[in-house]
């Protein structure tokens, strides 16, 4: 909800905050969910899909380095890693979850505990990345930096309550 003591720059970042939580608690909620669903879901069912999703690709291109390497993956995919990946999907993406709805419930130490967690999760991100080259982490990276410039804009104005008119 905007408050109309708000500027309009003061408006403007706080919808994009809104829409930043809305975006990330739809991810943290997928990747918990997925966490579950490996931990329920036995491992030949998991195999399988994984077969169903990648054998057309490579059927149509046998060169598919990403099906072709997927589908090794899941072959070598044991019950004890499929555990280990069920609960750190469950645990990253409720952590995340958790700040989330913390937020959006305004709960003010989970201002400064989201900034501090995100940053956490950037340093990691940012050291995988320069060990695997993944562009998918160096965008995940840049989304968590934004993220906490927009959780830090929010801080400051719930901070500086309604007697204030100042600007960003």
């Amino acid at each position: 909800m905007t408050h109309p003591f708000r500027t309009t720059s003061q408006k403007v970042w706080h919808w994009l905050f809104e829409a930043s939580l809305a975006i990330k608690g739809l991810l943290t909620g997928t990747e918990f969910a997925a966490g579950l669903g490996l931990l329920l879901v036995p491992n030949a069912m998991v195999a399988r899909l994984v077969y169903w999703l990648t054998h057309y690709e490579i059927a149509e291109d046998p060169t598919d380095t990403m099906a072709a390497w997927t589908l090794r993956a899941i072959e070598q995919f044991p019950i004890g890693t499929q555990h280990f990946y069920a609960l750190y999907l469950m645990a990253h993406g409720g952590l995340k979850l958790g700040i989330v709805i913390l937020l959006w419930r305004r709960v003010m130490w989970a201002y400064p505990a989201g900034m501090a967690v995100l940053a956490g999760f950037v340093v990691y991100q940012v050291y995988e990345f320069v060990h695997s080259g993944s562009p998918f982490l160096l965008l995940l990276a840049l989304f968590d930096l934004l993220m906490i410039v927009l959780i830090w804009q929010e801080f400051r104005a719930l901070k500086a309550g309604p007697n204030t008119q100042s600007g960003t």
